[in-house]
């Protein structure tokens, strides 16, 4: 009886040794100047085994609303499977939709209130626009791991139990093109990583049906 008793509980000793944690600090740069850290804050951080680990939808709906016209948060990481809603703070109506592969959605018009909630299945990036306003935009990042965190006002992050050993850490802004870094993750581990943003603030993209956004007499949109 006691010889098995032992062997678990050494299992599970090692298995809490073998958990590690990563923290660092991201700079974002544009054309070789420094931006403000703040910028940061919009960055998420993840981290992906080299040996896969087993990703369970979260149990609370995470939330992307409408304010201002603007998606807030403008960036929003969840694992696969969860859900997200998409609440109307405005008193005027807006139109969440998006085309991308797999993940693909339309919650048609709506005005002030709770807003639909949409389950994201596939790992992935999901490009999020106003079908009403050209210029509001947003992300939902599907991850097929559970290791991710954002970035605070001064870049700095934190990942917490991950698995020691090698795996690929990934930072995604929407200005710039993901950075992708091979790391060996030990028993506390600290990084610098450095991003260039190159795109533009506002994306190219076109309305749900695929045409241009209607211009107002007023030139906007």
């Amino acid at each position: 009886m006691m010889r098995p008793l032992l062997t678990s509980l050494l299992l599970l000793l090692a298995s809490a040794s073998a958990a590690a944690d990563l923290s660092g600090t991201l700079r974002l740069f544009a054309n070789g100047k420094p931006l403000r850290e703040s910028e940061a804050a919009e960055a998420v951080v993840y981290f992906r085994p080299a040996k896969p680990v087993a990703v369970a939808a979260a149990t609370e709906t995470a939330i992307m609303s409408t304010r201002r016209k603007q998606f807030v948060p403008r960036v929003l990481a969840i694992t696969a499977g969860s859900a997200v809603r998409f609440p109307n703070e405005d008193p005027i109506l807006h139109n969440a939709f998006s085309t991308s592969p797999d993940n693909g959605f339309d919650t048609g018009q709506y005005g002030r209130g709770e807003g639909r909630t949409q389950v994201f299945a596939r790992a992935g990036l999901v490009r999020v626009y106003c079908n009403v306003h050209h210029s509001m935009f947003g992300y939902v990042l599907v991850l097929d791991t559970p290791f991710h965190t954002r970035a605070d006002a001064a870049g700095r992050f934190r990942l917490e139990g991950l698995p020691a050993g090698e795996g690929e850490l990934v930072v995604f802004h929407d200005r710039g093109a993901p950075l992708k870094q091979a790391i060996s993750v030990g028993e506390s581990s600290t990084i610098e990583l450095k991003l260039d943003l190159n795109k533009r603030r506002v994306p190219v993209h076109s309305n749900k049906f695929g045409k241009p956004y209607a211009k107002k007499r007023n030139g906007r949109y």
